[in-house]
C-alpha cells in the first residue's frame, strides 16, 4: 500500500476510535431506573424506588411497586440512585487531560482585564476529561475561564454530554470570573501589582461600564443622541451591573473576601465567592450580604493562600445558613481537575454530613447557579439526569455503575 495513503487511513481510524471512546449519547431516551435507595433531593429517600424517563424528562418517580415499566423502555438497576451530580466550579472542557499547551484554554495571560472572553468559544465537548468526570456521575458542570487574572473571562454551564457546544450548553454565559488573590498580581512595573491596585482597576472598569449603559439609555430615549461605539468589554460588565451575570470572585484571604463584599455592596451586583478558604473568619459578614460560597475543594493543598484552609469550612458555613456548593476547581498538573464527588465525601466526613454534602453537589448547587428548574433533584418534569452507584456514593470502595443524561445512557462503566 502507498505509504501516504496508509498513514492517512491510520490517522482516520485513530480519530474514529477516539471519538467512539468519548461515549457519545446513545439513541435510548426511554429509560426506567430502579434503586434500592433513591435520593430525590426533593423529599425523603425512596426505598425500592423507580424513576421513569420519557423523551429526556423525568415522567414518574416513586416506589417501584406503584410504577409500571412500559414496553420498549431500557431498564437499569443500582443500589443507590441520585440526581446527576453538579460541579459548582471547574475549568474542565477548557482545560484538558494532558499537561500540554494545546488543551489549556482556561487562562489568557495577555491582559489583566478581559471579561469579553466567552467560555462557549473555548469549551471542547470532545475533551476526554469531560468523559472522565462524567463517568463518576457528574452530569452538569459550571465551567469556563479560571482564576489567575484580575478578570479572566466568562463562565458557562454545560452537560457532560453532547457532540457540539450547542448540544452541551445549559447556559452560555452565567458569570464573569475575577480574581482577588496573589495569582492575579504582576511583578515589576506591570499592573496590578498590589491589592489596592486590583480593587482600583475593578472599580474603574465597573464605573466605565455604568457610564456605557447610561449612554446607551440616553441614545434609546433621544434619537438625536448617537449611541456609544460598541465595546464588548463594557457590554459584558454592563450585564454584571444589570445583574444578568454574576461576578464570581476567587478570593481566599479574609481581607480579599472583605474587599469582594465591599465591591458587591457598592455596585449592587450579584456576587459569588469562589474558593474562600478563610470564609469562616467572616461568616457574619457573608451571611448578612446574602452571598453564596462555591467553597474550595476540601482536598486542595493547604499552601500559599490556602494555608489556613479547613476541612470543616463547608460545614461551618452551612450551619449558619450560608448557601454552599462544592467544586472541583483547577489543578496545575495532570489530570487538571479533581472529582467533586470525592470532595463532597471529605466534607461529609468533616461535619457537613451525608445529606448536606449530597445537596451541595446537587440541589443546592443548582439553586446557586440558577438551574434548579432543570436539574439538581429527581422530580417530574426535570431533566432525566441520574447517577447510579453500587453502594454509598461517599464510600471509597463504591463504584459509579451508570450515568444517564436527559434519558441517554452515556456511561455503563464501573468507575
Amino acid at each position: 500500500m502507498n505509504l501516504p495513503i496508509f498513514l492517512r487511513i491510520s490517522a482516520l481510524l485513530g480519530l474514529t476510535l477516539t471519538l467512539m471512546s468519548l461515549e457519545a449519547p446513545r439513541t435510548f431516551a426511554q429509560v426506567a431506573v430502579d434503586g434500592k435507595v433513591i435520593y430525590t433531593m426533593a423529599g425523603p429517600p425512596i426505598r425500592n424506588g423507580r424513576v421513569l424517563i420519557r423523551d429526556g424528562k423525568i415522567a414518574a418517580v416513586g416506589p417501584a411497586s406503584e410504577i409500571e415499566v412500559p414496553d420498549g423502555f431500557r431498564h437499569l438497576q443500582a443500589a443507590i440512585v441520585t440526581p446527576g451530580l453538579i460541579d459548582a466550579h471547574a475549568t474542565v472542557g477548557l482545560t484538558g487531560i494532558l499537561n500540554i499547551d494545546h488543551d489549556q484554554d482556561q487562562l489568557e495571560r495577555s491582559q489583566p482585564v478581559q471579561p469579553e472572553l466567552r467560555a462557549v468559544d473555548a469549551y471542547n465537548p470532545h475533551e476526554p476529561l469531560v468523559a472522565w468526570v462524567r463517568s463518576f456521575g457528574i452530569t452538569t458542570v459550571h465551567t469556563g475561564h479560571g482564576p489567575g487574572e484580575l478578570i479572566s473571562g466568562q463562565t458557562m454551564i454545560v452537560k457532560t454530554a453532547g457532540k457540539t457546544v450547542e448540544q452541551a450548553t445549559v447556559r452560555p454565559a452565567v458569570a464573569v470570573a475575577a480574581t482577588l488573590a496573589e495569582s492575579a498580581l504582576k511583578s515589576g512595573k506591570r499592573s496590578p501589582g498590589t491589592r489596592g491596585k486590583m480593587m482600583a482597576m475593578l472599580r474603574s472598569e465597573l464605573i466605565r461600564a455604568r457610564e456605557y449603559l447610561q449612554k446607551q439609555k440616553r441614545a434609546r430615549q433621544d434619537p438625536k443622541v448617537d449611541p456609544p461605539e460598541r465595546d464588548l468589554r463594557l457590554e459584558t460588565l454592563g450585564r454584571v451591573l444589570q445583574r444578568e451575570l454574576a461576578l464570581m470572585v476567587t478570593a481566599h484571604r479574609a481581607q480579599d473576601i472583605a474587599s469582594a463584599l465591599r465591591l458587591a455592596d457598592e455596585f449592587s451586583i450579584r456576587l459569588w465567592l469562589d474558593g474562600a478558604a478563610e470564609a469562616y473568619l467572616l461568616i457574619d459578614e457573608i451571611r448578612k450580604a446574602g452571598v453564596p460560597v462555591l467553597i474550595h475543594p476540601p482536598m486542595a493543598r493547604a499552601v500559599g493562600e490556602l494555608e489556613n484552609a479547613s476541612f470543616e469550612t463547608a460545614a461551618q458555613l452551612a450551619r449558619k445558613g450560608i448557601p454552599v456548593a462544592l467544586q472541583s476547581g483547577y489543578e496545575g498538573y495532570v489530570p487538571k481537575t479533581r472529582v467533586v464527588l470525592f470532595e463532597a465525601a471529605l466534607a461529609a466526613a468533616h461535619g457537613l454530613g451525608r445529606d448536606k454534602a449530597l445537596a451541595a453537589i446537587t440541589i443546592d448547587a443548582a439553586k446557586i447557579l440558577g438551574i434548579d428548574n432543570r436539574v439538581g433533584s429527581i422530580e417530574v418534569g426535570k431533566d432525566g439526569d441520574l447517577a447510579l452507584y453500587d453502594g454509598d456514593p461517599f464510600e471509597y470502595t463504591t463504584h459509579c455503575v451508570g450515568v444517564v443524561i436527559e434519558g441517554h445512557i452515556v456511561s455503563r462503566k464501573k468507575r
